[in-house]
Protein backbone atom coordinates (compact mmCIF):
# COMPACT_ATOMS: atom_id res chain seq x y z
CA UNK A 1 0.00 0.00 0.00
CA UNK A 2 1.67 3.37 -0.86
CA UNK A 3 2.43 5.78 1.78
CA UNK A 4 1.97 9.72 1.01
CA UNK A 5 3.31 12.18 3.59
CA UNK A 6 3.08 15.73 4.27
CA UNK A 7 6.31 17.48 5.59
CA UNK A 8 6.97 21.41 5.29
CA UNK A 9 8.22 23.91 7.98
CA UNK A 10 6.90 27.63 8.70
CA UNK A 11 8.61 30.16 9.90
CA UNK A 12 7.34 33.41 11.21
CA UNK A 13 9.95 36.45 10.18
CA UNK A 14 11.72 37.96 13.04
CA UNK A 15 11.96 41.90 13.60
CA UNK A 16 14.17 43.23 16.12
CA UNK A 17 13.69 46.52 16.57
CA UNK A 18 16.79 47.83 18.65
CA UNK A 19 16.56 51.00 20.53
CA UNK A 20 18.61 51.54 23.46
CA UNK A 21 17.13 53.13 26.37
CA UNK A 22 19.94 52.40 28.88
CA UNK A 23 18.35 50.25 30.74
CA UNK A 24 16.51 46.79 30.14
CA UNK A 25 13.53 47.37 31.36
CA UNK A 26 13.05 50.48 29.43
CA UNK A 27 14.11 48.99 26.54
CA UNK A 28 11.79 45.85 26.40
CA UNK A 29 8.92 48.17 27.50
CA UNK A 30 9.43 50.21 24.17
CA UNK A 31 10.03 47.01 22.09
CA UNK A 32 6.94 45.63 23.12
CA UNK A 33 5.08 48.82 22.47
CA UNK A 34 6.90 49.73 18.93
CA UNK A 35 5.99 45.77 18.18
CA UNK A 36 2.05 44.83 19.08
CA UNK A 37 1.25 48.79 18.45
CA UNK A 38 2.81 48.62 14.91
CA UNK A 39 0.46 44.55 14.92
CA UNK A 40 -2.30 46.92 16.23
CA UNK A 41 -2.14 49.87 13.36
CA UNK A 42 -1.67 47.29 10.59
CA UNK A 43 -5.14 45.14 11.58
CA UNK A 44 -6.93 48.96 11.28
CA UNK A 45 -5.59 49.29 7.74
CA UNK A 46 -6.11 45.63 7.02
CA UNK A 47 -9.66 45.92 8.42
CA UNK A 48 -10.35 49.38 6.55
CA UNK A 49 -8.59 48.39 3.12
CA UNK A 50 -11.14 45.43 2.84
CA UNK A 51 -14.09 47.51 3.54
CA UNK A 52 -12.87 50.15 1.17
CA UNK A 53 -12.76 47.47 -1.57
CA UNK A 54 -16.12 46.13 -0.12
CA UNK A 55 -17.74 49.67 -0.93
CA UNK A 56 -15.80 50.40 -4.25
CA UNK A 57 -14.15 53.83 -3.36
CA UNK A 58 -11.74 55.13 -0.90
CA UNK A 59 -12.64 58.97 0.23
CA UNK A 60 -10.26 61.85 1.51
CA UNK A 61 -12.57 61.58 4.78
CA UNK A 62 -12.28 57.58 4.94
CA UNK A 63 -8.93 57.71 4.49
CA UNK A 64 -8.32 60.22 6.97
CA UNK A 65 -10.53 58.15 9.81
CA UNK A 66 -8.78 55.48 8.63
CA UNK A 67 -5.15 57.13 10.02
CA UNK A 68 -7.22 58.62 13.07
CA UNK A 69 -7.96 54.79 14.27
CA UNK A 70 -4.27 53.61 13.35
CA UNK A 71 -2.68 55.90 15.97
CA UNK A 72 -5.12 55.01 18.41
CA UNK A 73 -5.50 51.60 17.98
CA UNK A 74 -1.63 51.20 17.91
CA UNK A 75 -1.28 53.48 20.34
CA UNK A 76 -3.49 51.25 22.61
CA UNK A 77 -2.39 47.71 22.28
CA UNK A 78 0.88 49.35 22.50
CA UNK A 79 0.83 50.67 25.74
CA UNK A 80 -0.89 47.68 26.94
CA UNK A 81 1.86 45.30 25.90
CA UNK A 82 4.70 47.50 26.91
CA UNK A 83 3.17 47.47 30.11
CA UNK A 84 2.70 44.12 30.21
CA UNK A 85 6.21 43.08 28.87
CA UNK A 86 7.61 45.78 32.08
CA UNK A 87 4.99 44.10 34.55
CA UNK A 88 6.92 40.94 33.42
CA UNK A 89 10.35 41.84 33.50
CA UNK A 90 9.84 43.56 36.68
CA UNK A 91 8.62 40.44 37.97
CA UNK A 92 11.54 38.04 36.99
CA UNK A 93 13.84 40.94 38.36
CA UNK A 94 11.55 40.39 42.04
CA UNK A 95 11.75 37.05 42.14
CA UNK A 96 14.95 36.22 41.14
CA UNK A 97 13.36 33.69 38.07
CA UNK A 98 12.25 33.10 35.10
CA UNK A 99 9.67 31.08 34.67
CA UNK A 100 5.72 30.69 33.55
CA UNK A 101 4.77 32.56 37.48
CA UNK A 102 6.05 36.00 36.08
CA UNK A 103 4.05 36.02 32.99
CA UNK A 104 0.96 34.77 35.45
CA UNK A 105 1.54 37.99 37.81
CA UNK A 106 2.30 40.33 35.01
CA UNK A 107 -0.46 39.37 33.08
CA UNK A 108 -2.88 39.62 36.07
CA UNK A 109 -1.48 43.25 37.28
CA UNK A 110 -1.71 44.30 33.76
CA UNK A 111 -5.01 43.36 33.21
CA UNK A 112 -5.79 45.01 36.51
CA UNK A 113 -4.08 47.86 35.55
CA UNK A 114 -5.65 48.73 32.26
CA UNK A 115 -9.32 47.32 33.66
CA UNK A 116 -9.19 49.89 36.26
CA UNK A 117 -7.77 52.75 34.17
CA UNK A 118 -10.37 52.27 31.32
CA UNK A 119 -13.37 51.26 32.97
CA UNK A 120 -16.29 53.27 35.08
CA UNK A 121 -16.98 49.99 36.86
CA UNK A 122 -14.56 48.56 39.47
CA UNK A 123 -16.26 45.24 39.69
CA UNK A 124 -14.31 43.90 36.49
CA UNK A 125 -10.86 45.09 38.02
CA UNK A 126 -10.43 41.27 39.63
CA UNK A 127 -12.07 39.33 36.43
CA UNK A 128 -10.11 41.50 33.61
CA UNK A 129 -6.71 40.84 36.31
CA UNK A 130 -7.73 36.98 36.25
CA UNK A 131 -8.63 36.90 32.75
CA UNK A 132 -4.79 38.83 31.97
CA UNK A 133 -2.79 36.27 34.23
CA UNK A 134 -4.59 33.44 32.23
CA UNK A 135 -3.73 34.90 28.64
CA UNK A 136 -0.35 35.19 29.65
CA UNK A 137 0.01 31.79 31.01
CA UNK A 138 -1.68 30.54 28.29
CA UNK A 139 1.08 32.30 25.88
CA UNK A 140 3.85 30.96 27.61
CA UNK A 141 2.60 27.66 27.90
CA UNK A 142 2.17 27.65 24.25
CA UNK A 143 5.74 28.86 23.56
CA UNK A 144 7.35 26.21 25.58
CA UNK A 145 5.87 23.91 23.23
CA UNK A 146 6.96 25.29 20.04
Amino acid sequence: MPISRFAGSLSTPKVDVVIDMGHPFLNLTVDGFLKIGTVGATRVLAEDAYYAVKRGSLSGRSFEHTLKKMCKEGAYWGTVAGLYVGMEYGMERIRGSRDWKNAMLGGALTGALISAASNKSKDKIVPDAITGGAIATAATFLNYLT
